[in-house]
């Protein structure tokens, strides 16, 4: 079923939304048969094609930074209740409670039994609170790993959703281990033996994101981004002002174009025209032809492989070479 986006319209997006308000006026009357309705309406989607293409074929680091946002994008269980038959969440992480920031389950992936988690924020406010606006308390990752250690017991491949702005940085979640939380997950990550396909599905903020994210391929959507700090939380240390985030948000190099270059994603997931958010069965098609593709290729490997794999993925990432400028300057 495609969703189209009428709620939300981002800043970039208000001139297209305000020809989009005349395409819908002229509509009733086309379809009532006015033949100049008509004329007209056909020349204003034109138009509005025409101008959509230019606007995001232009668009700046921010601009994806707010489409990675867009409230009406898809989010993990979205992708889950399209790719993932019979799926069934597990809750929990035996230790404190249930964290609904990440979730977690088994089910099946195109004839394969797999492990899957992702982060969720929840679409309307109640729904919000509940998942915490997808960012992760201890006990999520804590949840994530007991997980992840069944998959690792039973062989079964795992596929992980990043979604979250950043684990939340809370008192209470700081006082239970927030940050060994995360390093333990890293650490676990790094010694599985099954195939681990990582998708960055919308933000990609931070330790929040890469507590479930060591994954021996990591695909990143066409309008998502991954960053290790946010581009506000960027301008706040660098210029000690929020409004500098456009800024840092270049600076960063955070889109999928610069991730791909640097080695940080392995691919960069095409989604359907202007966005996730305006057609899920499609977005969710194209994701998970991506993600069998690269199981497909993982489970070639054995075990020692797979392991290896992934360390030598992550330990490669930020090596540099030093030398002098031409001229001795």
């Amino acid at each position: 079923m495609a969703v189209e986006a009428k709620k939300a319209v981002l800043e970039f997006e208000k001139p297209l939304a305000a020809l989009e308000e005349q395409i819908e006026a002229l509509r009733p009357g086309a379809e009532g048969g006015d033949a100049a309705a008509a004329a007209e309406l056909a020349a204003r989607e034109e138009e509005l094609e025409k101008r959509r293409a230019e606007v995001y074929a232009n668009l700046t680091a921010w601009d994806r930074v707010l489409l990675a946002r867009h409230p009406d994008r898809p989010y993990t269980m979205d992708y889950v209740r399209r790719l993932v038959e019979r799926p069934l969440e597990f809750h929990g992480d035996r230790l404190f409670r249930d964290d609904q920031a990440i979730l977690c389950g088994v089910g099946w992936f195109r004839g394969r039994k797999v492990v899957w988690m992702g982060h969720e924020k929840g679409r309307k406010t109640a729904d919000k609170i509940e998942h915490n606006f997808g960012s992760p308390h201890p006990e999520g990752y804590r949840k994530a790993l007991r997980v992840m250690k069944l998959a690792e017991k039973f062989r079964l491949p795992i596929l992980s959703f990043l979604d979250t702005a950043g684990a939340y940085p809370g008192i209470g979640a700081e006082e239970r281990g927030q940050a060994v939380a995360i390093a333990s997950n890293v650490l676990e990550m790094f010694n599985l033996h099954v195939p681990f396909v990582v998708a960055v599905i919308g933000e990609g903020g931070s330790g929040g994101a890469f507590g479930i994210g060591v994954g021996n391929r990591v695909l990143i959507q066409e309008y998502a981004y991954y960053s290790v700090i946010s581009p506000e939380g960027c301008a706040a240390i660098l210029w000690r002002d929020r409004a500098y985030a456009p800024q840092a948000a270049a600076a960063l190099k955070i889109t999928p174009q610069d991730l791909l270059s640097l080695g940080v994603v392995d691919e960069i997931v095409e989604e359907p025209p202007y966005g996730a958010q305006r057609d899920y069965d499609r977005a969710a098609e194209l994701l998970g032809d991506a993600l069998e593709r690269r199981l497909a290729e993982l489970e070639k490997m054995s075990g020692d492989e797979l392991r290896e794999d992934r360390r030598k993925k992550f330990l490669a990432m930020g090596f540099f070479v030093e030398g002098k400028v031409r001229g001795g300057e």
